[in-house]
């Protein structure tokens, strides 16, 4: 059975992974990637533009099928190595949350459904992943 994510990052941070074909949450921890496999689908929420941003973004930024293989280690500069996991990123285009809250399962009647949305990695219900892909204009079949 395919899973559905949301996953959290700033716009910034999802452009890199979209330019270079990968997804990374958690700042880089390896076990929320594990819990994705391949096939799963993934759409990023970003709550800001620039990481530590104070704008209030609110957006889905991406959306994407993961790709086979695991989650592997990158060296990046200063020792830092962060996990990642290959995906295939869908063609569309970005899309406020705010008009899908009342109809989204996961937020529907919640106030505080940004919540939920802080441990950067949350399963979604098929029907909140084809609202999202709808909303951003992304064809599913």
């Amino acid at each position: 059975m395919t899973g559905n994510w949301i996953a959290v990052a700033s716009a910034e941070h999802v452009r890199r992974g979209r330019q270079a074909g990968f997804m990374q949450v958690c700042h880089g921890k390896a076990a929320p990637l594990r819990r994705v496999q391949p096939g799963d689908r993934v759409a990023y929420y970003s709550p800001t533009s620039e990481f530590r941003g104070r704008d209030r973004l609110q957006a889905f930024t991406a959306m994407g099928v993961v790709a086979p293989g695991e989650p592997y280690a990158f060296d990046m500069d200063g020792g830092f190595r962060p996990f990642r996991r290959d995906i295939a990123w869908l063609d569309g285009h970005e899309a406020p949350i705010q008009p899908l809250l009342d109809r989204l399962e996961f937020s529907a009647g919640a106030r505080n459904w940004g919540y939920r949305l802080r441990l950067g990695l949350v399963a979604i219900s098929e029907h909140d992943l084809e609202l999202i892909a709808g909303a951003m204009g992304i064809a599913l079949s």
